[in-house]
């Protein structure tokens, strides 16, 4: 089992208190150090440029790595690099949606950043959470769905991800294809006490799911190498001058 790392963000907090498992990696991603401090958690590590912090700064003691505010990483990777290098493979992102769209939007894209490397993210939003897999599947146990439903849908990062099978959700792809410009699996459901999977053979998918279902099993399909980058505390070479 892959070592867990808790990530606070500086976006939306919903209802329900995170939760952060015994021996979990903690980090706090720039104005995340506001929450943790709402929340009586000690980080481990503190990363950003700290300009979405309204508190005070970090103080003498705490491991805390400053970053400049011109830079080509966003506060969010440098915090799940920092996760990495710290060994964990499994990684709990709060506050990473909500407020502005395109950190949003952003925070998906390391979640299939993540997946491409062969490791597990997952974004806690309002009453959902979204993931990613490539080349693999998430099994989802039985569960009680209450009668209004609860959606899960399913997205291709992938120009097109092939070999996309939902077994035991209330639409059952079976062996589908799905781009990146076409909309196909969004609004499904999980069937009232059924187990179900979500895969795909050679592709990644963004998945949404309800934040009271238990997290997926992840089996994949094939060894994944590489990572996902050093740390970069330097000023961007990209600026204009």
């Amino acid at each position: 089992m892959s070592k867990i790392c808790v990530i606070f963000g500086a976006g939306e907090y919903y209802d329900g208190d995170p939760v952060v498992p015994d021996g979990a990696y903690v980090v706090a991603a720039d104005g995340g150090l506001d929450h943790t401090r709402q929340l009586g958690i000690v980080p481990d590590v503190i990363v950003g440029d700290f300009d979405s912090l309204e508190g005070r700064l970090p103080h003498d003691g705490t491991r805390t790595i400053a970053l400049p505010p011109l830079k080509d990483d966003p506060d969010m990777l440098s915090a799940l690099k920092v996760g990495w290098a710290a060994g964990c493979r499994e990684f709990r992102v709060y506050g990473g949606l909500g407020g502005r769209i395109d950190h949003s939007i952003s925070c998906m894209q390391l979640m299939a950043l993540l997946s491409h490397h062969g490791a597990s993210g997952y974004l806690y939003g309002d009453g959902l959470i979204v993931t990613a897999i490539t080349d693999g599947s998430l099994f989802f146990r039985a569960h009680p769905v209450p009668e209004d439903g609860r959606m899960v849908s399913v997205f291709s990062h992938s120009d097109v991800s092939l070999g996309v099978n939902e077994p035991g959700l209330k639409y059952e792809l079976k062996d589908g294809t799905l781009t990146n410009t076409v909309v196909q699996g969004v609004s499904n459901e999980f069937r009232d006490h059924v187990d179900a999977t979500i895969s795909v053979n050679q592709g990644t998918l963004i998945v949404t799911f309800p934040i009271e279902v238990a997290l997926p099993k992840v089996d994949r399909l094939h060894a994944f190498d590489g990572d996902i980058g050093e740390l970069d505390t330097a000023v961007s070479k990209l600026l204009v001058r």
